[in-house]
Parts: C-alpha cells; sequence; structure tokens
C-alpha cells in the first residue's frame, strides 16, 4: 500500500484529471447509465462461433485494473457480479479516445462495444465508446493479484487491518469480493428464514425498538430520554415480551427478525448491536422448538451452502439430524464434578476459583451468575456439533415454564454450535402468578448485585391474566450463524457496520489515510 505522501500526490493527479474532463464538457459524475448486461452476463452471452463480431453490449463497473499502450488500452472492469475485459483502440472510438487517458484505477464507466475473445481466451468487450461515470479521487488500498493455475484470482497485500476493514467497510467491499460474498450469504440466509416461516403460517410483525421497560433477556440496556413525554426509554434488549403480548392478543403464530441492543463488553460474539430472529407458536412446547430448528437450520446450509457440512476454525460441523440432547445439571456434574441444583453459592465460588481470572469477581457474582459461569468454563469449550442443551435451572430461566416431571429445572433448550449459543427457547411460562413470583425473584437477584436480572413489568404480566395459550417460543442469532455458514472468527466480520471507537483526530481534521 501507497503511504499517505504518495496518496496526497496521486489524489492531486486525479482532481486534475477531474478538471481535464470538466473543462471539455465531460461530466465527471454522471446521472445515470442504460447498461444492457452485468459482467457475467455479458461474458455468458458470447458464444465461440460469433468471432469478432458479438452482440454490443452496454456494460458498467469500477476499473480494477488499467493499463494503455500507445492507440491502445486493456482495463477490466467489475461489478456486482464479476468482471470483464475492455478493449479499446484508437482507431475505433476516434476523438472519445481521449477519454481513455483520464481513466484510473477505480474509477466507475461504463463502456459499448461488440463482444469477442481475446487470443489468450477472455471475452472481451470491443469498446466504441467508454464514459466516465464516477471519478475516484482517492485511490482503493489494493493488494497486487495473480491468477493461479485453475484460473482463481489472489489478491496480495492490501487491506489486512481488520480495524480499517470494520471501520471503511466500503473500501473493504470494494477490494475484497469474498467479503461481499460473507453478506451475500447472510442475506440468502434471512430470505430462506422468511420463506420457512411464511409457509409455516407464520405472521412477520413489528414490536417496539424504544420501550418503556425492557425485558425478555438478561442483559444490560441503552437509556435514553424521550422530551416530550418527560421519560426515560430503553432500547430493547429483546423482543420476547411484546411477541408473547400478540399470542396473548389471538395470534397463534408470530415472528419478527430485527435488531436488539445490549449495553455490554465486546468480543469476538458480541456486538452492542445485533440480529435476531424471534418466533412463537401457539400450543406448541419447546420440543416443538427443536424440531423446528433440526428442520430451518438444514435448509438454511443448503440453501446458502448446498451441502449439510461447513468447516470452521478447522473443524468439520455436520448439521444432520437428529441432534444431542445434553442437560444443562447433567453436563455441569459430569465436568465440573458439582450438583448446581443442590450446591451453595460458596460451593460453586470455590469450584470456579481455581480457573477464574479474578476472585474478586466471583465473590460479587450471584448464584444464578455462577451456575452460568461453570457451564461457560467447563461445558461450553466442548459443544462443537449442534447439540440442544436443555433443562436448565429455574433460577436462570425467569421467562420458561418449570420442567412438568424434573423438579428445579425448566422446560428450556440452548443450541451450541462450534462452542457458541446460536438459539434459545422455552416452554413460555404463562402461568401469571407463577411469572409474577419469578420477576419477585429477579428483583431480589438484582438488589444481590446482578445487574443483567430482569425488571418487574406489570403490564406483561396483566397480559398473562387475560390468557396466553400454551406457547412455544425461540430466539435465533443472525450474526452467529451466519458466523458459522461463512466461517468467520468474529462477529464484527459479519455486520457490515460494527460497533467502533471514535476515530483519533488527524493532523489539520482531515483523514490523511
Amino acid at each position: 500500500m501507497s503511504g499517505p505522501q504518495d496518496h496526497n500526490y496521486i489524489e492531486v493527479a486525479r482532481r486534475d484529471k477531474r478538471a481535464q474532463l470538466e473543462s471539455v464538457g465531460q461530466r465527471a459524475y454522471a446521472y445515470r447509465y442504460d447498461r444492457t448486461h452485468s459482467a457475467s452476463e455479458a461474458v455468458a452471452l458470447y458464444r465461440d462461433e460469433m468471432g469478432d463480431d458479438g452482440p454490443e453490449v452496454r456494460v458498467a463497473g469500477r476499473v480494477v485494473a488499467v493499463r494503455s499502450q500507445g492507440k491502445t488500452m486493456f482495463a477490466h472492469i467489475e461489478d456486482h457480479s464479476g468482471r470483464i475485459q475492455v478493449y479499446a483502440r484508437q482507431d475505433a472510438m476516434a476523438d472519445r479516445f481521449a477519454v481513455t487517458r483520464l481513466i484510473d484505477l477505480d474509477d466507475f464507466v461504463g463502456v459499448t462495444g461488440r463482444l469477442f475473445r481475446t487470443r489468450t481466451g477472455e471475452v472481451t468487450v470491443k469498446a466504441v465508446d467508454i464514459e466516465m461515470l464516477t471519478k475516484s479521487v482517492k485511490p482503493l488500498p489494493r493488494g497486487k493479484t495473480q491468477a493461479t493455475e485453475t484460473g482463481e484470482v489472489v489478491t496480495f497485500g492490501g487491506v489486512q487491518d481488520p480495524e480499517f476493514r470494520y471501520r471503511q467497510r466500503y473500501a473493504d467491499l470494494a477490494v475484497h469480493p469474498e467479503v461481499r460474498q460473507v453478506f451475500v450469504v447472510r442475506a440468502r440466509a434471512i430470505q430462506y428464514i422468511r420463506r420457512f416461516l411464511d409457509d409455516r403460517g407464520y405472521l412477520e410483525v413489528e414490536t417496539p425498538i424504544l420501550q418503556p421497560l425492557y425485558g425478555g433477556a438478561s442483559a444490560r440496556p441503552f437509556v435514553t430520554h424521550h422530551n416530550t413525554l418527560d421519560m426515560p426509554l430503553y432500547l430493547r434488549i429483546a423482543d420476547e415480551l411484546y411477541l408473547k403480548r400478540l399470542i396473548a392478543g389471538g395470534f397463534d403464530r408470530v415472528y419478527e427478525i430485527g435488531h436488539d441492543f445490549r449495553n455490554e463488553g465486546m468480543d469476538r460474539t458480541h456486538n452492542p448491536e445485533f440480529t435476531m430472529l424471534e418466533f412463537y407458536e401457539a400450543y406448541a412446547d419447546y420440543t416443538d422448538m427443536m424440531a423446528m430448528m433440526e428442520a430451518m437450520l438444514p435448509g438454511v446450509m443448503q440453501h446458502c451452502l448446498g451441502r449439510s457440512t461447513v468447516d470452521v476454525d478447522g473443524r468439520t460441523i455436520d448439521f444432520t439430524p437428529p441432534w444431542p440432547r445434553l442437560p444443562f445439571v447433567d453436563a455441569i456434574r459430569a465436568r465440573a464434578g458439582i450438583d448446581i441444583l443442590t450446591a451453595t453459592d460458596a460451593d460453586m465460588r470455590a469450584r470456579l476459583a481455581a480457573t477464574a481470572e479474578s476472585r474478586d469477581a466471583l465473590e460479587d457474582m450471584p448464584g444464578g451468575r455462577l451456575m452460568d459461569e461453570l457451564f461457560k468454563t467447563f461445558v461450553e469449550p466442548h459443544l462443537v456439533q449442534p447439540t440442544f442443551v436443555t433443562e436448565h435451572p429455574i433460577a436462570i430461566s425467569p421467562l420458561a415454564k418449570v420442567h412438568r416431571s424434573k423438579p428445579g429445572v425448566v422446560e428450556r433448550f440452548e443450541l451450541f454450535i462450534n462452542t457458541r449459543e446460536v438459539a434459545n427457547a422455552f416452554s413460555e411460562l404463562n402461568d401469571p402468578d407463577d411469572q409474577r413470583a419469578r420477576f419477585e425473584d429477579q428483583i431480589g437477584q438484582r438488589a444481590a448485585g446482578d445487574d443483567e436480572a430482569q425488571p418487574y413489568d406489570a403490564d406483561y404480566v396483566r397480559a398473562l391474566e387475560y390468557g396466553m395459550p400454551p406457547t412455544g417460543g425461540l430466539g435465533l442469532g443472525i450474526d452467529r450463524l451466519t458466523m458459522i455458514l461463512t466461517g468467520q472468527p468474529s462477529i464484527r466480520d459479519v455486520i457490515l457496520f460494527p460497533a467502533m471507537r471514535p476515530e483519533a483526530p488527524s493532523a489539520g481534521g482531515a483523514d490523511k489515510a
């Protein structure tokens, strides 16, 4: 990559070319362009029997390679579908050939001409006209490309710094087609999920993002203030309680794909703004939600990747159902040697002490959090293949029904894939008095130091008092699912614009990167 001084020199030269274009009455920034084909469509249109007189096309895209040789120019332009080569000759373009002298890498151009195949075998547009569509005055941080024996184009160098890539995602996307493909896969996964639920009679709905009371998960919220109402509002941490209000209101099957916000730490699997699917079905329970996952996610795999396995972190993940069921309490007992249903807080702290980074943190951790920490420490690292972790303790599951046959636990599962929680589901608690008691217990946990405990939601209890049918519900993390589908190591790699610290101001206040 060039340094800042080189960029300044290049930018001056590019702005000079822009001025030259404008001096002869040519726009450096066009309003529109009538293209007839994408790059891939144009390449597919050509047949060898056409010879040098293939069909005329109008293609457009960003210039990703260019070289001039006297009275000729070769270039490659790229659009969303791929690349196509352009060949320009002065005798074919006459006065219009002058524009080729003002073309730089990263410019957007429109090209009119007939298709032919060069002696090297590449389908190419023989230009009769080239129009400048957008002049790039700042060079993209491109690496060097080299074609392998199989025809694959490999890039060396370019944008390697993760912070640069996340902060200037537009530059990252422009120079890395493989990054664009990650977000194509993400979009295709969401499309499939919508169709899957729509075909099963679910109704897509929208619930409030700004809420007078947050709930539905154990997390700290973002807080804002509504001036007119003179009251605090919270960015939602989950869609759950509003969606279940809709079940109480008479809808049998609802879902929402939307953003949630949690004011928590950031790491490889956490971003303060993230995308969740939540869906709820009346007259179903958590076993029905398991069946939904074992049908939906293999379908997502086939739709996006055309197979049931994916390689992530050097491990092959197989989505072929059925998936194992692993009780939460049994898993901790087997891995940590402690029964969390009978152990005291002191027992759990003692078991964690040998592995904890800070004993002080353990002292401030209430019982429910200690149970969760034992699971994260001793069990999560072993959950590589899709696994339903079931039957969590009541203390850490305030919105799930008590298990119908096992004391001390609820009807709940978390789906783990590649050691990460991907989904969470319940047989939803619909007894208003039980729910009221659970909320009151959460208040006690908050008083004991758990700042992620859920607040008391009187309106939600009132909705349950009117009556909510037996219901199964599930939340699926779209970002974490995309990480698995695309083999990405960080949640920031699957969010187009992840949360970042503010940039340090450069000298003079201008961007010198």
